[in-house]
Order: C-alpha cells, then sequence, then structure tokens
C-alpha cells in the first residue's frame, strides 16, 4: 500500500530522473534557428569572405542557415557594439578582426564596447599579411624608391585605410622611414582600392586578398608585404625589413566572439564546429586563395591572445606616434 510519503517519493523521484534527461536534451537543442555572422567590414573585405567560407561549413554541420550580416564603420566599432548588446543566446556572432579587439583600444579615446568584459571568445579564425600597392601614376616601383619619392614630396602622398591593420601598417612605414604621407580613413579596404584605382589616393596596405588581384592586372604596382617573412602568397613581394625598415613586422587576424553571457554550451558547440571547419582540406583551400592563413583556438587560448594583442598593438599605436582620437 502507498502512503502519501511514499507516492511523494515516487513522484519526486520520477521528476528528478525528467529533469537530469532533460539537461542534456535542452543543451542538444541549441542551434533551432539560423545564426546570425555579423562582419564589421564590407563585401569583398577578407573579414568577409572569411565568414561567408566558416557560415557555410557550420551552416552543413550544425543543420541551421548562417546568414552573413555587412555592418561597415566606425573601424568595427559599430558591428562590435550591435554584437555587445545583442541577445546572449548563441545566434548573433561577431566575425572580426584584431581592428575591434586590438588595436581600436589604443586608437580610439572612448570606445562604445568593452573588448574583454561584453564578449565570450569562440575561436581564432586566421591571419592575414597585408602587400603594399601604389596607383601606378606614382613615381616608385619599390618601397625604397616610393620613400625616396615621399621625401622629396612631402604631404603630398595620401593614403587610404578602411581597418586599424591598413592605417598602422602606413602609420608604421611614415615613422620608421620618417615620411609625412596624408591619412584618408574609409569604411572599409575595399571601398579605399576603388579610390586608389581612381587616383583619388596614391597608395595603400591592405589585405593580399583585396590587393593583389588588382596588381597582378597591372592596374596598381605592388612593392612589398608587411611580414617579417616574404609570404607563401606573394613570393615574388620583399617585406618592408627587406626594404631597410628594420623590425618591421604586422600582420592582421581574424576570431569569433559572441556576446558576454552567452551558454556556455553554445560556446562549445559552436568552437567545436569552428575548429572542425578549419581542419577541413576544402575550407582551407578557399581561405588561402583569399591570401587567409587559417588557424583555430580554444576559448581561453583566443581570450590570453586578445590580452597579448592589445598590448603589442598599443605598442606600435605609441611607436607610430598616433594620438587616440
Amino acid at each position: 500500500m502507498h502512503t502519501p510519503f511514499t507516492r511523494r517519493s515516487t513522484l519526486l523521484a520520477g521528476l528528478a530522473l525528467m529533469l537530469a534527461g532533460a539537461a542534456p536534451a535542452a543543451a542538444q537543442t541549441y542551434p533551432t534557428k539560423a545564426i546570425k555572422f555579423i562582419v564589421p567590414f564590407t563585401a569583398g573585405s577578407a573579414t568577409d569572405t572569411l565568414a561567408r567560407v566558416l557560415g557555410q561549413n557550420v551552416s552543413q554541420q550544425l543543420g541551421q542557415p548562417v546568414v552573413v550580416e555587412n555592418v561597415p564603420g566606425a573601424n568595427g566599432q559599430i558591428a562590435a557594439s550591435q554584437v555587445a548588446r545583442a541577445a546572449p543566446d548563441g545566434y548573433t556572432i561577431l566575425i572580426t578582426s584584431n581592428s575591434t579587439h586590438a588595436s581600436n583600444q589604443a586608437l580610439v579615446k572612448k570606445l562604445s564596447y568593452d573588448h574583454v568584459k561584453d564578449f565570450e571568445p569562440i575561436s581564432k579564425l586566421g591571419s592575414i599579411t597585408l602587400a603594399l600597392v601604389v596607383n601606378p601614376s606614382v613615381a616608385a616601383n619599390s618601397t625604397q624608391e616610393l620613400i625616396a619619392y615621399a621625401k622629396a614630396n612631402p604631404g603630398k602622398l595620401s593614403f587610404g585605410a578602411g581597418s586599424t591593420s591598413s592605417r598602422l601598417a602606413v602609420e608604421m612605414l611614415k615613422s620608421s622611414a620618417g615620411v609625412d604621407i596624408l591619412y584618408v580613413p574609409y569604411k572599409s579596404n575595399p571601398q579605399a582600392v576603388s579610390d586608389l584605382l581612381g587616383g583619388q589616393i596614391q597608395l595603400m596596405f591592405a589585405d593580399i586578398s583585396t590587393t593583389l588581384p588588382s596588381a597582378r592586372a597591372g592596374k596598381l604596382k605592388a612593392l612589398g608585404v608587411s611580414s617579417a617573412e616574404r609570404s607563401p602568397l606573394a613570393p615574388e613581394l620583399p617585406t618592408m625589413r627587406e626594404a631597410g625598415l628594420k623590425g618591421y613586422e604586422l600582420t592582421a587576424w581574424f576570431a569569433a566572439f559572441a556576446p558576454a553571457k552567452t551558454p556556455k554550451d553554445a560556446v562549445d558547440i559552436l568552437n567545436k564546429a569552428f575548429v572542425k571547419a578549419m581542419g577541413e582540406k576544402s575550407v582551407q583551400d578557399a581561405l588561402i586563395t583569399a591570401g587567409i592563413e587559417p588557424s583555430s583556438s580554444t576559448p581561453a587560448e583566443l581570450a590570453a591572445f586578445v590580452d597579448a594583442e592589445t598590448k603589442k598593438w598599443a605598442e606600435i599605436v605609441k611607436a607610430a606616434g598616433i594620438e587616440p582620437e
């Protein structure tokens, strides 16, 4: 015979079993709808290319659509703020670069987001070398000749940049070589390339995927790369160090972040999917063709990397003599 007490115990035991079974089931339900990748730069930028290649693979893995949305402007601040304020449910992810999570911190006095407190790190995604390109009208066929021309014509040359990496690469050149070149800001690098082709600006540093197609078509002149070693993607281009700029090195990188307080289960599922994607040959081939060297990491490794990079970019900005705006 069941007493009220034993009936209650049985009910409680049954409820406990149900809850125990429900917990993993709830975790497994993510994702149940489309995931949005927010990109801080325009279509055609390296970050955008990476987001689309990654999104296609992750969509297949997780069985849900991945929508890429471009939110350019203010060196990524607009997009980063939008993701920081989004619901922390795993459905809004920032696919970004060092602009929002390392270099803006040294360039902007008052940012509209906190790159550490407002985000959950997911994974590193890759790195990219920048190429120095000039309009064919510039009387220089090497970095040394460009520096000599800039010294002979102070303030007459202008450069465009739609990301902090692009800007700082030229600022480092200016401070290392002691030349005066005017800075023209853009929302994104592809727009700056358009003006470079049109002759409105004379030079820029931008990711290899954005610059080299025009250079190889003879529409621009490529003079060198920003990395410490020559890039396997453009082995013909000398480094800035080879051009006599001692200690010159600047490489841009990409990573994924979710809004702060996004459930660990969702972050772990995304991390696993991103790491798997970056290990697949089809993804690697597509990214390498775009000039991106793929990589991945744990969330903890990305957090430590961001901390180190924030310090590094602060040193670059200080050495270039740039005052935060």
